[in-house]
């Protein structure tokens, strides 16, 4: 499905011209009537996952102001129709490049063809548009995001001496292709243990738009059918794994159960440092942001910049030039690396009685 590898060494930040701005900017052109590079960002929500506003926003941002570029980020909120609206308003805006995180394959698609009619160069970030047309297509490498999950839960079974655990699956929400790679890569480590009966397949369900509270919901009505008979959590993202934490916690079971994540939020490094959560995988989004920002930026400026990998799109079958960036296991004895990297700060870490478990984590 995917070919090639690259570094982000091999996108080179471009140096254009123009004043940051966020918000509502007018996007005037330049001498001679080319337009100034802007570029629009929408974002989904900011419920699934803290990450989109504490991190994305910020990192993007960030990239933009470095580069000197117009911008405008604003944020679905999970809303579809909210979603076209602020599309609308962005092409209206007279943005040079448009980069999205659709909250659907459906919605996505139609506001990249939008903006493919209107000469609007479209990037989709961190999760793919099926049938959609952007140019590239800028995430984390999602099936090995799956597979550390799945050697996450694995590795704390065989810490606990667990035998022929019971291992259940929260998946991310139907909608949305990371959640597909994320199962395909947790089930290339699981289901060969699943098939020889080293471990036993539990009850896996989807989470309809990574919803944490019908995630607990759902997780409560898994706990009951198997009369509390299990043994590991294969959460698809930390907001999901804390709504199973938080069942756990109300039947004595928190710390005795395995729980994966991803994002490595505050709340689930706090997780982790408790004993709570098995591990949380990491995924470095400065440079995702920046990745991203340096292509949409090239874009605005009527440039194309080879990323020498492909991913394919697997409704349309078009490979789609792609930046995929590694991601990396966090468990207890490595939160410290989050934090070191600018991405979590002790500040929000370590407050309360977390403030011991930082100090013995060697957080300082």
């Amino acid at each position: 499905m995917r070919k090639g590898f690259l570094t982000l060494a091999a996108v080179g930040l471009l140096a254009t011209g123009g004043t940051a701005a966020c918000g509502d900017d007018s996007g005037s052109d330049q001498a001679g009537g080319t337009k100034k590079a802007k570029i629009g960002v929408i974002l989904p929500d900011s419920k699934s996952s803290a990450r989109w506003e504490s991190a994305d926003r910020r990192f993007l941002e960030e990239a933009f102001k470095a580069a000197g570029v117009e911008y405008n980020i604003q944020n679905a909120q999970g809303d579809k129709s909210s979603f076209s609206t602020i599309a609308d308003g962005m092409l209206t805006d007279g943005v040079t490049a448009l980069m999205i995180v659709n909250l659907d394959s459906g919605t996505g698609k139609a506001v990249l063809e939008k903006a493919k009619s209107q000469g609007v160069a479209t990037i989709d970030y961190d999760r793919l548009t099926l049938g959609g047309s952007a140019e590239y297509y800028v995430s984390f490498d999602n099936e090995a995001v799956g597979r550390l999950m799945g050697e996450g839960v694995s590795k704390c079974l065989t810490d606990k001496n667990a035998q022929k655990p019971v291992v259940a699956y929260l998946n991310g929400a139907p909608t949305d292709n990371n959640a597909t790679l994320l199962k395909t890569g947790y089930d290339s480590v699981l289901k060969p243990k699943f098939d020889a009966g080293e471990y036993v397949k539990g009850p896996d369900q989807a989470v309809p738009e990574w919803d944490n509270a019908q995630a607990g919901g759902i997780f409560e009505q898994m706990l009951t059918q198997t009369s509390g008979k299990i043994n590991g959590v294969v959460a698809a993202n930390d907001g999901l794994g804390n709504a199973a934490i938080s069942v756990l916690k109300k039947n004595k079971l928190n710390g005795k159960v395995p729980v994966t994540g991803q994002d490595a939020t505050p709340q689930a490094l706090q997780n982790i440092l408790a004993g709570d959560q098995c591990m949380t995988v990491y995924k470095a989004v400065r440079e995702q942001a920046k990745a991203a920002a340096e292509l949409a930026i090239a874009l605005a400026n009527g440039e194309r910049k080879s990323t020498g990998q492909t991913v394919k799109d697997p409704q349309s079958g078009r490979d789609v030039a792609s930046v995929l960036l590694a991601p990396k296991a966090i468990y207890k004895d490595n939160v410290k690396d989050v934090v070191a990297d600018g991405y979590v700060t002790k500040e929000q870490l370590c407050t309360g009685a977390y403030a011991k478990l930082c100090a013995d984590a060697g957080i300082s």
